[in-house]
């Protein structure tokens, strides 16, 4: 088989294949002569099938397959022994005026980068820490009090206020019309906490048990329901109902509801902490990675292959689609997504991607065995039976290449951070978890 390659722009060759005409029919006669000790056709016994019926049914489609095969194999071949790294799938088309007993095949592709990496000893990079306080934990004492909270009711004369459980009938009218969800019967909300819109709350905040009132309200131009966003409405309210909150003491049986093993505030505290800083040493992992890899790309070189960037583009508008289907939007699968709309963020991850690779290759940062272990504990640990999460982990090859990914990322944050010129910054805790 001859094979010559052409440089045509970056990174994309073209390669010649040839293939002797009697290899590609031989093929296909020994595939046909095996379809027809199988085929059933109306008028012939299976098996008995003659050849050139057989060939006439299905010639084509079988030299069609045997030429795919055998110009993909000699293709990789090809590459391989060309030493290629080709990106993606190559592009065939069969040349004409090839020589006699010859078919000849242009293959069009791209290869990999070459990943040039600049001297990370001068890349600037802003590494965050954070400290879990005791205003951090008072605050998730609250929350778990107010999960656990009852409700009893007030005496008829009260003032719904910030806290209370309300009972509303409502209606709204825009224009003197109801419109459809402006209308409920025994509704129930907590005042003061942003379940309803605020002038909603505000209306509601101080009626008392058998009071009505009524008062306008504007919508949000940004509101979910689009058939009532930006209007006015003026809706009756009447107050059937107010529950006083009642909130759990912090106290061993607290503890003890929440399934503390030292089922006392103390024990109650220090599980809360651990927990925290669980949390704060991932989000600070994720927020230092982002930093690294922003100065990972800025100090690398490279060309992205767009047989790449489409796949990876392609990738995105299915999760798009997935995304939308879940959500109930018909036809969702045939949406047209123009591919611009992913394009940066597409190249953006393949370039990473690539830069990350040769980074790992050149400094031996893979995933070892025992960093695999001990990041699958850690995040097992917040779980009950962190033995049977560990278990999940290792039963399935995709959900530990997933978390060995992670493990590489930590790896290659930690040496581009020993090289760079890290400055070190440190938030609170509230600033820190209002990142996402």
């Amino acid at each position: 088989m001859a094979v010559t390659v052409e440089n045509l722009e970056k990174l994309e060759r073209k390669m010649t294949l040839t293939l002797p005409v009697n290899v590609i029919q031989s093929e296909v006669d020994s595939r046909l002569r095996k379809l027809a000790r199988t085929v059933k056709m109306d008028g012939f016994r299976p098996g008995k099938v003659p050849m050139n019926v057989v060939a006439q049914r299905y010639g084509y489609s079988v030299h069609y397959e045997v030429m795919n095969d055998k110009v993909g194999e000699a293709f990789a071949v090809a590459a391989n022994e060309a030493k290629l790294r080709v990106a993606g799938q190559p592009r065939i088309t069969e040349k004409e005026n090839a020589p006699e007993g010859e078919l000849a095949f242009d293959a069009v592709f791209e290869v990999y980068p070459d990943v040039k990496i600049g001297d990370l000893t001068t890349a600037e990079v802003e590494k965050l820490s954070a400290e879990v306080g005791d205003s951090a934990i008072d605050k998730t004492v609250d929350i778990l009090r107010k999960q656990r909270r009852s409700f009893a009711q007030r005496a008829a004369d009260a003032a719904a206020q910030d806290g209370d459980r309300v009972s509303v009938d409502f209606e709204g009218k825009i224009d003197g019309e109801p419109f459809q969800g402006g209308k409920a019967e025994d509704f129930q909300f907590l005042v003061g906490e942003g379940q309803m819109l605020k002038e909603f709350e505000d209306a509601v905040r101080g009626m008392k048990t058998g009071e009505s009132k009524t008062f306008p309200l504007v919508f949000p131009a940004d509101y979910h329901g689009k058939d009532v966003a930006g209007k006015t409405a003026d809706f009756l309210v009447t107050v059937k109902k107010i529950e006083a909150a009642h909130l759990p003491e912090v106290d061993e049986a607290l503890a003890k509801s929440l399934g503390i093993a030292d089922a006392t505030v103390e024990g109650l505290r220090a599980d809360i902490r651990k927990n925290l800083e669980r949390e704060v040493k991932f989000r600070l992992q994720a927020r230092n990675k982002q930093a690294v890899m922003d100065a990972l790309v800025a100090k690398a070189e490279l060309d992205c292959p767009k047989s790449i960037v489409q796949a990876e583009i392609d990738r995105m508008a299915e999760g798009a689609r997935a995304d939308l289907k879940q959500r109930g939007i018909k036809d969702a699968d045939k949406a047209p997504i123009p591919d611009d709309v992913f394009r940066p963020q597409a190249e953006r991850r393949v370039r990473l991607g690539l830069v990350v690779a040769e980074l790992v290759r050149a400094n031996e940062l893979q995933a070892k065995p025992e960093q695999l272990k001990a990041h699958i504990e850690e995040m097992a640990s917040s779980y009950e039976k962190p033995e049977e999460v560990v278990r999940w982990y290792y039963g399935d090859n995709r959900r530990l290449a997933e978390v060995e990914a992670v493990v590489i990322e930590n790896n290659v944050t930690e040496f581009v951070l020993s090289k760079a010129k890290v400055t070190d910054k440190a938030v609170s805790f509230d600033e820190l978890m209002g990142q996402g």
